[in-house]
């Protein structure tokens, strides 16, 4: 068996591996960079218009035999560990013969993100579902697609064994979200296996990260900052990351206010809420759901008629602001606040600290200085934060380490004696 990593052996985002073995090719992964050169957010809304020769021209499409061209043989199937762009931005561009294995909950995230943010859809035809824990055979490789805790639905790791040999593929995966027994779970599974290769995503390596928050203690927080605040709270956050609804439902619910969502969030729980134990979009549920300007120059009538019920307007929020915590939106201002927020409001931004540097939060901060408002970080991280990932990688105790969507792969070799550093694009001969 051989793997090569694509990328990701020496950056955060963009992974994408492949596994060979005597019949069988997969792909686990196929993602979009997520900074660029210099370090600096990658345009992934850009890079999802463009067409594929430029961006092979620009070496963002990994060179995999079959995977883009008709004239190799395709790979058996691509395992795709979630939904986020820096692993699933470049699926829309493979060949359409290609099966995509992954879960429910991942296509539907897919699916909101396509119908709101102008991204991809997970092609029907392609999509195989999954379920953690159940493994299935393609080719002579028998894959077990295991639960992670990230901050996107339906994450994955996934276990893959052929030709005697066990490789675990950690994906994106932390121990301080709200369900920390996915670890737990995942660490069970594995207690009669000997792993011989794990690739484990080491993004805070070398970050100011070592250890933080949890998404419980930022419910704390997040409910002292809605107590003390004198006006509107506004929740800036992705809307794919459920466990950061669920924090803000719960934080609001705790500081005595009502919960807005945008149309956006209201669809994310209504897609998993037969799967997952998340509050519904609802009056009774202390959840009220307001249609914003982008939202309604969408016609999407369909998704309309599912919150009409407890549709809120923009005025009853501004009648009675010390009432509500609201999702928002920076495109809100310009739409929706006609350039004017409201006086003393409180953004809560629930993003990764490396965007505020781009122009349109540096104007949204602008803003909230100028009606008195403050702007707050309220925000833990998606990714294992240092000591858990010794611990995991230490659990698992598989005789090879290889590091993956990192900056710092050397400072691996600080904490495990099993290391092997890879580079982009280059095999490696697992037995």
């Amino acid at each position: 068996m051989k793997l090569t990593i694509h990328r990701g052996t020496k950056e955060i985002g963009g992974s994408c591996v492949e596994l060979t073995t005597a019949t069988t090719r997969l792909v686990l992964d196929l993602g979009l960079p997520l900074v660029d050169a210099n370090r600096e957010p990658f345009d992934s809304r850009a890079a999802l218009a463009k067409p594929i020769a430029t961006l092979q021209a620009e070496k963002v499409v990994p060179a995999i035999p079959g995977l883009f061209d008709a004239d190799h043989p395709a790979p058996d199937g691509i395992l795709l560990s979630h939904a986020h762009l820096d692993h699933a931005g470049l699926l829309h561009l493979s060949r359409p013969t290609v099966p995509i294995f992954t879960t429910s909950g991942t296509s539907k995230m897919m699916l909101a993100a396509a119908v709101f943010a102008a991204q991809k859809q997970l092609d029907r035809t392609r999509f195989r579902e999954v379920v953690s824990q159940q493994p299935f055979q393609i080719g002579d490789c028998q894959v077990t697609p295991l639960a992670v805790d990230h901050s996107i639905f339906g994450s994955l790791a996934f276990l893959i064994e052929a030709e005697g040999k066990t490789i675990l593929y950690s994906g994106d995966f932390r121990n301080h979200g709200r369900k920390p027994g996915m670890i737990r779970d995942l660490l069970n599974h594995l207690k009669a296996k000997t792993v011989d290769v794990l690739i484990v995503e080491g993004t805070h390596f070398g970050s100011e990260k070592e250890q933080g928050h949890t998404e419980y203690q930022l419910e704390d927080r997040i409910v002292e900052l809605v107590q003390s605040a004198p006006a509107l709270v506004m929740a800036t956050f992705s809307a794919l990351d459920v466990d950061r609804i669920v924090t803000l439902y719960k934080a609001a619910q705790k500081a005595g206010r009502v919960f807005v969502v945008d149309a956006y969030t209201a669809f994310v729980l209504y897609l998993i809420g037969r799967q997952a134990k998340v509050p519904r979009p609802s009056k009774d549920m202390g959840i009220r759901v307001f249609f914003n300007h982008l939202f309604e120059r969408r016609k999407l009538d369909n998704i309309r008629e599912k919150f009409l019920a407890d549709r809120i307007e923009l005025a009853e929020v501004l009648a009675d602001p010390t009432k509500y915590v609201m999702v928002f939106r920076p495109t809100m201002v310009e739409f929706d606040f006609k350039s004017q927020l409201p006086s003393r409001c409180r953004v809560l931004y629930g993003y990764w600290p490396g965007y505020l540097n781009k122009p349109d939060w540096v104007e949204l901060q602008k803003q909230v200085a100028l009606v008195e408002g403050d702007f707050i970080r309220a925000h833990v991280s998606g990714h294992a934060y240092v000591a858990d990932i010794i611990s995991f990688v230490n659990s698992v105790n598989a005789r090879t380490v290889i590091p993956i969507h990192t900056f710092e792969p050397q400072m691996y070799q600080d904490h495990f004696p099993n290391v092997t550093r890879l580079s982009d694009g280059i095999p490696f001969d697992v037995g």
